[in-house]
C-alpha cells in the first residue's frame, strides 16, 4: 500500500484527484444525516449571533502583506464601530488577520472551517469554531449568520463564496445584504469584464450591477456594515438571523 505524500504546492493539491477522500462507502441515507447533522450543529451554535459581518478572502496571504494588515484593521474596525459578529472561513491568511483584528479589539470572532487534507487547523484567534465536510452546509451557515459580506483578493474559494452570495441576491433567495468587494486595483478587471461581456452579451441585467460595491475605502466599507446591521436590528424578529428567507 502506497502510504500518501503531502502535495508539493497548492496547485498539485488541487489538481490530484488522488489525494482527494471520496465518500463512495456511505448511503444516500447517510448522507443526509450527515448533512442534517452538520446543519443542525451549526445553527445551535450560531443561534446567538447578532450582527454578523462575514469577510471572505485568501488563505496565502499572510503576516507582513498589505492585505494582511488591511484585513486585521478591517476586523478591529468591525469589532469597534459595528459591534459586529466577525465571521470568516477560520482558516489562515486574510481570514485569520480579519478574526485577529476583531479578536485583539474585544469582538466576538467566529470560523466556519472546511474540512481539508492538508488544513488541518483553525487559526487562533477564533471564538467559536465549526467545522464542517460540506461546502455548501458551511455556505448555508455563512449566509444565515450574516447582514452583509466583505470580499478581499482571494483565489476560487474567495470567488465560489461570493458568486454563491450574489447568485442568491440576484435570484431573490435571500434578503438583499450588502456585498462589498474592497481593493479597486484587485476587483476591478473581474468588474470590467463582468460589464463588458456578461453584461454587454445580455448575460446579466443592468441591475444587477447594482448587487455589489467596490471601494477602496475602509470608512466606507464599515460605514456600509454598519448601516446593514442597524437596519436588520430594527427590523424585527424576522431579520434578527441573517439573510435566509423561509
Amino acid at each position: 500500500m502506497t502510504v500518501p505524500r503531502r502535495p508539493d504546492s497548492f496547485d498539485e493539491e488541487l489538481l490530484n484527484e488522488d489525494l482527494a477522500e471520496v465518500e463512495t462507502e456511505l448511503t444516500d441515507d447517510q448522507r443526509l444525516d450527515r448533512i442534517r447533522g452538520e446543519l443542525d450543529r451549526a445553527f445551535n451554535l450560531l443561534r446567538d449571533v447578532r450582527r454578523g459581518v462575514t469577510v471572505f478572502g485568501s488563505a496565502r496571504l499572510g503576516p507582513g502583506t498589505p492585505e494582511y494588515a488591511l484585513a486585521r484593521e478591517l476586523g478591529r474596525r468591525l469589532a469597534v464601530d459595528v459591534r459586529a459578529t466577525v465571521v470568516t472561513g477560520g482558516g489562515p491568511g486574510l481570514m485569520e488577520a480579519a478574526n485577529r483584528g476583531a479578536h485583539e479589539a474585544g469582538g466576538r470572532s467566529v470560523g466556519l472551517l472546511i474540512d481539508l487534507p492538508f488544513e488541518t487547523h483553525s487559526n487562533e484567534y477564533l471564538d467559536l469554531a465549526i467545522d464542517f465536510h460540506y461546502f455548501f452546509t458551511r455556505k448555508v451557515s455563512f449566509v444565515r449568520y450574516s447582514g452583509a459580506f466583505v470580499a478581499l483578493p482571494g483565489g476560487y474559494g474567495t470567488m465560489d463564496e461570493l458568486f454563491e452570495v450574489l447568485c442568491l441576491v440576484q435570484t431573490r433567495k435571500i434578503r438583499r445584504y450588502p456585498i462589498v468587494l474592497h481593493g479597486s486595483a484587485y476587483w476591478g478587471g473581474l468588474v470590467t469584464w463582468l460589464r463588458e461581456r456578461m453584461m454587454a452579451d445580455g448575460l446579466i441585467s443592468p441591475e444587477d450591477d447594482d448587487l455589489f460595491h467596490v471601494t477602496d475605502d475602509l470608512d466606507q466599507v464599515v460605514a456600509i456594515c454598519n448601516e446593514a446591521a442597524d437596519a436588520r436590528d430594527a427590523g424585527g424578529p424576522g431579520d434578527a438571523h441573517g439573510a435566509l428567507g423561509g
